[in-house]
């Protein structure tokens, strides 16, 4: 065992360096139906990464204390030989051997932090299989916009979020490609070859975990400063002065040499005169080139990485494909092209080194290096962006493919492509909805199916019945659909469709807005969509509660007969029995569905299934007397 962990030490830790279950990930592409496999997977590697970190644990003991023992030996050769008693030669063997003890512990200290990540890792993955993944993860809020139509409403971002479900992104660029996914639905064509990489990505568990385990700096990498940096002009030109400047080296170089072999410095010191004279008026271009260059090249250093994982990849599905070419440049890749810049970056930073700096300073090094980086800057700079949106499409795309993994159950939804006409109306047809968020044993799974005979679902029932965990059960299953992943039901159809909602809608201090005005804000921003080229699937949950039922009823009948006359389809929620007329007035688009509620006990029971026509009573009442209030039996006038 411990010849094998020394041997990944040396060699530097990946996934693969430990052995795991022969054939188990090809089976596995067969078997994703099977209850538990996943996690009994995660748990597997899970097993072995632990047991590589303890031991890399314990190696990183011993390299320390052979380092400790090492230094000690050179101290002593020194004294030794201080007072004659060894020949001074001696020294060098302690100090070869803690060079070669310093750079093998360092090998040892990175595979061990590459198998922490590792662990965690799959530590996460567990969480999110046995539900235990909220709080965990990186929530995304940045992303939210209390203006998007949907976002907020179906807790796309923040602890306990689709997100926060789904992210796995180790880079900024990642993140907010996968937020971008959510946020805006893509077309039939574009869901459909989302759907195939995601497919192929979904065995490729070797892949994430290299993600998984690349530096801990990615999340750091400022992609749109290096975006600008590599687009920015040329602060060198024009071509000419390079020239110039490499004429004036050859110059110096000459002078020097006839200095050395005839004594004779005055050549020398005019060539010098002329060569300050040349850099002294473009010294602070140079500067910004080199010291530009420097913090870019900290960036791409840690992005290096996961591009060659990328390059090393090999996929069949015309997407992943064409990401990957997006990584190479005439044939180069990405991460080659990195690494020549880098060398140029190191190449100035030894000018840090004052004898260095004494002795490149004639030979004016480091505008050589400027103009060699304005070089590099104008091959490869403009593929840089590029480059960064492939490996966030990457990242996005293995976000999706881990929670298809961790979820085999949830199928890919069926696209029905619809005519772009003024006759188009959405479709959105599900068996056994559940809502990802939810833990799968307190999940409760109901159809709904709206389209050319039913635009409308009235959803009436008591307080706490499931009437707005049903809206969003539909519409974080549209997002998820409309995105690419899988969803959280038995069987989905659906059409692309636009969604809008008002389950979150709340008043606003500074902006001087009531909850009435903000909801009929964003109604009519709803309304406005439904006029667009896709189908509006909206959720709108207690329609208009802040005015009176009188208004309340025209106003929604006006409102919902307008969208649906545009195709619209959708579901709103109440629990003011009155508007149970709405899907009468609406008929045949229109139809009321319920959830009941009963007292056990005293205590008021659900079973959040959802039943055909209005609800009959309310529970309001009960449930105040229940938590105590003084509420009569009968009112009297």
């Amino acid at each position: 065992m411990y010849c094998n962990i020394l041997a990944v030490a040396q060699s530097g830790w990946s996934p693969s360096s430990l052995p795991a279950r022969g054939g188990f990930v090809e089976t596995l592409s067969h078997n994703l139906g099977v209850p538990g496999l996943p996690a009994d997977h995660y748990r597997d590697r899970l097993g072995q990464r632990r047991t590589a970190h303890d031991a890399l644990t314990r190696l990183d003991l011993r390299f320390s204390q052979a380092r400790l023992a090492a230094f000690a030996l050179v101290v002593l050769a020194v004294g030794l030989a201080w007072a004659r008693l060894v020949s001074s030669w001696w020294i060098l063997l302690p100090v070869g051997a803690l060079t070669v003890l310093i750079q093998r512990h360092d090998r040892v200290v990175r595979a061990r932090e590459a198998a922490a990540r590792a662990i965690a890792f799959y530590e996460r993955g567990l969480a999110r299989i046995e539900d235990r993944w909220a709080g965990t993860g990186v929530p995304g809020d940045r992303f939210d916009d209390e203006r998007h139509l949907y976002a907020k409403d179906l807790d796309l971002f923040g602890s306990g979020s689709l997100f926060e479900l789904l992210s796995i992104a180790r880079t900024r660029g990642g993140e907010a490609t996968l937020a971008a996914w959510l946020k805006q639905p893509a077309s039939c064509a574009e869901i459909r070859e989302r759907q195939t990489g995601v497919t192929e990505l979904t065995d490729a568990l070797d892949l994430r975990e290299a993600i998984s385990i690349v530096g801990t700096e990615l999340a750091a990498v400022k992609s749109d400063a290096l975006i600008a940096w590599a687009e920015a002009p040329a602060l060198l030109s024009p071509s000419w002065v390079r020239w110039l400047a490499r004429a004036l080296t050859v110059v110096v170089v000459i002078t020097m040499a006839l200095w050395l072999t005839t004594g004779n410095s005055l050549p020398l010191v005019v060539a010098l005169g002329v060569q300050i004279g040349f850099a002294w008026p473009q010294q602070k271009r140079v500067e910004r080139v080199l010291n530009g260059a420097d913090y870019a090249a900290r960036d791409l250093d840690v992005v290096v990485e996961l591009l060659e994982h990328l390059e090393r990849a090999r996929f069949s599905s015309p997407r992943l494909t064409t990401l990957r070419q997006e990584l190479a440049t005439d044939g180069i890749p990405a991460s080659q092209a990195i690494a020549d810049v880098h060398r140029l970056v190191e190449w100035h930073d030894w000018q840090h080194n004052l004898y260095f700096l004494v002795l490149s300073l004639p030979f004016m090094w480091g505008t050589h290096i400027a103009w060699a980086i304005e070089d590099w800057r104008r091959a490869h700079g403009v593929h840089i962006r590029r480059w960064l949106i492939a490996v966030g499409e990457f990242e996005a795309f293995s976000s999706l493919s881990a929670y298809r993994f961790e979820h085999p159950d949830d199928p890919f939804p069926e696209l029905v492509e619809i005519t772009p006409d003024a006759t188009r109306i959405g479709l959105f047809e599900g068996t056994g909805l559940g809502h990802p968020l939810l833990p799968a044993s307190r999940t409760v799974r109901n159809d709904v199916s709206l389209g050319h005979h039913t635009q409308l679902l009235v959803v009436s029932g008591s307080n706490m019945s499931g009437k707005s965990t049903l809206l969003r059960t539909v519409g974080i299953n549209a997002v998820l659909a409309l995105a690419g992943a899988p969803v959280r039901a038995h069987a989905l159809r659906l059409s692309p469709v636009a969604v809008g909602a008002t389950l979150r809608i709340q008043d606003s201090l500074q902006e001087g807005r009531s909850r009435f005005y903000a909801e009929i804000t964003r109604i009519r921003e709803l309304a406005d969509l439904a006029r667009g080229d896709l189908p509006l699937l909206f959720l709108l949950d207690e329609l208009f509660h802040g005015t009176n039922s009188h208004d309340r009823l025209i106003g929604s009948s006006g409102v919902l007969r307008g969208v649906l006359d545009r195709g619209a389809i959708g579901l709103i929620t109440t629990h003011d029995l009155a508007l149970a007329g709405i899907a009468r007035a609406l008929a045949p688009r229109g139809l009321n569905v319920h959830f009941e509620d009963w007292f056990d006990g005293g205590e008021i029971r659900f079973d959040y299934r959802l039943k055909p026509g209005p609800v009959t009573r309310s529970n309001a009442i009960a449930l105040m007397r229940a938590v105590g209030l003084d509420v009569p039996e009968e009112h009297s006038s």
